[in-house]
């Protein structure tokens, strides 16, 4: 399977999308998928899509993307964190 891009965004960019990001990476690699992320304000995300399989936010994304997207709290809260993980492995398989 080639390398997937994961694109995160948070409000700011900063630390939420980067404790999303790590713990992305490290759920797929349990899983054999390999990835990488690029982190991004979710208001930057229209001008980011170039080569990314899907979008992973903490907040609302705008609509009509283009691309799969997830938005979730699982990665901070925890609730449905596995669910969530077993999501983003079967978008980046197909």
């Amino acid at each position: 399977m080639t390398k997937k891009t994961v694109l995160v965004a948070c409000g700011t960019a900063v630390a939420t999308s980067t404790v999303v990001a790590t713990a992305i990476v490290e759920a797929m690699g349990d899983r054999g998928i390999d990835v990488e992320t690029r982190q991004c304000k979710a208001t930057e995300v229209p001008s980011m899509l170039d080569g990314v399989d899907l979008i992973v936010s903490t907040t609302p994304l705008p609509p009509n993307l283009p691309k799969p997207a997830i938005v979730t709290l699982a990665f901070l809260t925890g609730i449905g964190r596995d669910a969530e993980i077993n999501r983003i492995a079967d978008i980046l398989r197909a």
